[in-house]
C-alpha cells in the first residue's frame, strides 16, 4: 500500500497524520496520504514567497518553456494519472472520463504558454504617453475541488505561473492522491518552491487563504465555502477568482426534435455523472413536448453501462463520495413524496457495491421544489414544463446562481433572443458546458466572480500598473 507525500520547496514532506483513500466504485482501500500541519502551510507560503521574485525575473519565453516542459511531462504520464483519477474520483477511463480529463490537462497547459499579454498604450497625445503593464500578483493560493481534480488544478496553476506568480495549492481531501501525483510530476520540471502543495481539510484551506502573504486566491467549489474564502480574504485583501458552481438551466424551444438533441442534453447533464459545475441541471421543455423529451432521453440512457470505470465498456461511474451520494439520494426520496412527481429510471442496473445511483429523470416538479432549486450534482435531472417562452426564461433566471445556461432549437432568431435574456456567465446554443481554453469562463450572481481561461484569465492573475511618460 503506497503512502503519498506533499511537497514544499521541492522536497517530499510527511506528518504524523495519515488519511486513507477508498475507491468510490468498489470500496477498496487504494492508498494513504500524509496530512499537512499549520506549520507546513507557513513553510509552503514562505517557500513560495521566497521563490516568487526570482521566478518573476525570468523572461516570458523562459517561463513559457518551463510550462511547455510541464505539458510534455503530463503527456508522458497521462495514462498513469488517468488511472489514478478513475480509482480515486470514480469517473471512467473511457468516454468523457479520466483520459478526457488528462487530455484537457495537456491542452490547458499548452494554450496559456502560447498566449501573449503585452504592454498596452492606453492613452497618448502630444503631452503624455500612458502604458498599462501587467505584473505578477505574488503568491497564489489555489483550492481545488474533487470533481475534476487535475484539470481544475491545471486551470489554477498554469496561468498563475505563466504570469510570474508562485503557487501554494491544496487539493480536495476527497481526491488527494491523484492530485499529489500530478504535482509531483510538475515539480520534477519546475524550480523548487515555485509550486508548493499542502493537504488536508477546511482548517488547512482556511489558514492558507487568510494568510497575510497570500495575494491572490483561486477557488472552485461550493457557494458556502466561497463565502468563507471571501471572509478569510479580509485579512490580506487578496484578489479573488471564485467559481462557486451553478444550477444550470437549459431551455428547449417548442417543437424541437428531441431525438436530434438527446445526446447533447444527456452529456451536458451527466458528464462526470452530473458532478460538473457547469452541467445542465434543470431542463425546461414545452408542455406539449414532455413525453417526447422523456422518451428520447430514456431510449438513449439504456445504451450506457454504469460500473467500475476501470472496465473497458463502462462510461458512467459512481458518485465520488458518501456525503454527495447521500445528498442526491435524499433529494430523490424527497421528490418521491410529491404526489405530482414522476421518477423515471430507464436503466436501473447498477453494481451492488459503491456509490452508484442510476440515471434518473424526474417530471411533475417545478421551481420551488428541492430537486429543482438545489444543485443536485449527481445523476438526476428534473424536467420542468412551461407554457410560454416568457415563463421558461423567468424560471431559468429564477435562482440566485448563474454559471452556465443553454438554449436548444432550430429557430436561429428565437434561440439568440432567448440566449441574450438568460442570466449566466456562459450561454451555449445547442450544446452545454462547451468550455474552451481560449474562451473566458466565469459566473454571475452567487456562482462567483472573476474569469478564467484565455487572455482574460491571464489578466486575472496579474495586477495592472500604469507607467506615465511626460513628453
Amino acid at each position: 500500500m503506497n503512502t503519498f507525500s506533499y511537497i514544499i520547496n521541492g522536497v517530499d514532506k510527511t506528518s504524523e497524520e495519515l488519511n486513507e483513500v477508498f475507491n468510490p466504485a468498489t470500496g477498496e482501500l487504494i492508498g494513504k496520504y500524509y496530512v499537512s500541519t499549520i506549520d507546513d502551510v507557513e513553510e509552503a507560503i514562505a517557500s513560495a514567497k521566497k521563490q516568487q521574485k526570482s521566478w518573476a525575473k525570468l523572461n516570458q519565453e523562459e517561463r513559457d518553456q518551463y510550462i511547455l516542459n510541464v505539458a510534455t511531462a503530463i503527456t508522458e504520464n497521462k495514462s498513469y494519472l488517468a488511472e489514478w483519477i478513475t480509482k480515486e474520483q470514480g469517473k471512467p477511463l473511457n468516454g468523457p472520463g479520466s483520459n478526457f480529463e488528462m487530455e484537457a490537462c495537456i491542452g490547458w497547459t499548452q494554450v496559456p504558454a502560447s498566449l501573449n499579454l503585452t504592454d498596452e498604450v492606453v492613452f497618448e497625445d502630444e503631452t503624455r504617453k500612458d502604458v498599462l503593464k501587467r505584473l505578477p500578483i505574488g503568491v497564489v493560493a489555489a483550492i481545488t475541488p474533487w470533481n475534476w481534480p487535475l484539470m481544475i488544478a491545471i486551470w489554477q496553476i498554469i496561468p498563475s505561473l505563466k504570469m510570474g506568480n508562485t503557487v501554494v495549492i491544496k487539493p480536495s481531501e476527497y481526491t488527494t492522491i491523484a492530485s499529489l501525483e500530478l504535482f509531483r510530476i510538475i515539480n520534477e520540471v519546475l524550480p523548487a518552491g515555485v509550486l508548493n502543495v499542502v493537504t488536508g481539510d477546511g482548517k488547512i484551506g482556511g489558514h492558507l487563504t487568510a494568510h497575510r502573504d497570500i495575494s491572490k486566491i483561486m477557488f472552485t467549489g461550493s457557494i458556502a465555502t466561497g463565502r468563507r474564502i471571501i471572509e478569510a480574504s479580509m485579512n490580506n485583501m487578496a484578489r479573488l477568482t471564485l467559481e462557486c458552481g451553478g444550477n444550470d438551466a437549459g431551455i428547449v424551444l417548442p417543437k424541437t426534435d428531441f431525438n436530434a438533441i438527446a445526446e447533447g442534453i444527456f452529456w451536458g447533464s451527466f458528464l462526470n455523472m452530473g458532478q460538473t459545475c457547469a452541467a445542465l441541471k434543470r431542463l425546461y421543455v414545452h408542455e406539449d413536448d414532455l413525453d417526447q423529451a422523456v422518451e428520447a432521453l430514456t431510449n438513449l440512457t439504456q445504451n450506457f453501462k454504469m460500473g467500475n470505470g476501470l472496465m473497458e465498456d463502462v462510461v458512467l461511474g459512481p458518485i465520488q463520495n458518501k456525503m454527495q451520494y447521500d445528498k442526491v439520494l435524499a433529494l430523490i426520496e424527497t421528490t418521491k413524496a410529491n404526489p405530482k412527481a414522476k421518477v423515471v429510471v430507464p436503466n436501473p442496473t447498477i453494481p451492488e457495491s459503491g456509490y452508484f445511483i442510476p440515471i434518473t429523470y424526474i417530471t411533475g416538479v417545478d421551481n420551488g421544489d428541492p430537486i429543482v432549486d438545489e444543485e443536485q450534482f449527481g445523476t438526476v435531472l428534473p424536467i420542468i414544463t412551461y407554457k410560454t417562452m416568457e415563463e421558461a426564461i423567468e424560471k431559468a433566471n429564477g435562482l440566485p446562481v448563474g454559471l452556465g445556461a443553454s438554449v436548444w432549437g432550430n429557430d436561429e432568431k428565437l434561440v439568440e433572443e432567448v440566449a441574450h435574456q438568460l442570466e449566466a456567465g456562459s450561454v451555449w446554443i445547442n450544446q452545454h458546458g462547451a468550455i474552451h481554453p481560449f474562451v473566458p469562463f466565469g459566473g454571475v450572481k452567487q456562482s462567483g466572480y472573476g474569469v478564467e481561461f484565455g487572455i482574460e484569465g491571464l489578466k486575472a492573475v496579474t495586477v495592472p500598473k500604469i507607467i506615465s511618460y511626460k513628453k
